[in-house]
């Protein structure tokens, strides 16, 4: 057995890399919106992050939901033996517009955001198209 990892697992770690800065990113912005207290404790009562920390928290939520997908489908593709070019350039879609998903949500950028989670999307497809 090879030890060396497709690059579509590749890209699959480094998404998961991308969900823990964004995961930090949402925590370091909540806490400086509700405080420490706020975050450590029940969180019952806890207020509506708004503005930069809820931007944050929305986007690694949505992140969170995504990559669910792109790591089924990454998975079931190596699995299965169906790796090939065209799950490649689906994987670099997902994970470099996720990216770009990421740093524009943070800015607020309402359709911006939208379009580049389609480019996710159809990444997710290229990848989809091969495995079935």
């Amino acid at each position: 057995m090879s030890s060396e990892i497709s690059a579509d697992l590749s890209l699959l770690v480094w998404s998961v890399a991308l969900c823990v800065v964004q995961m930090l990113i949402a925590v370091v912005t909540a806490q400086t919106q509700v405080g420490l207290a706020a975050l450590v404790g029940d969180r019952e009562g806890m207020p509506a992050l708004t503005g930069l920390a809820g931007r944050a928290a929305r986007a690694h939520r949505n992140m969170l939901e995504n990559l669910v997908l792109f790591a089924a489908l990454v998975m079931v593709g190596q699995l299965s033996g169906h790796l090939n070019s065209t799950t490649l350039v689906g994987a670099q879609l997902f994970f470099w517009a996720r990216v770009v998903y990421a740093v524009v949500y943070l800015f607020g950028v309402p359709w911006l955001r939208t379009g580049v989670w389609a480019v996710s999307m159809v990444g997710l497809i290229l990848i989809f198209s091969q495995v079935v």
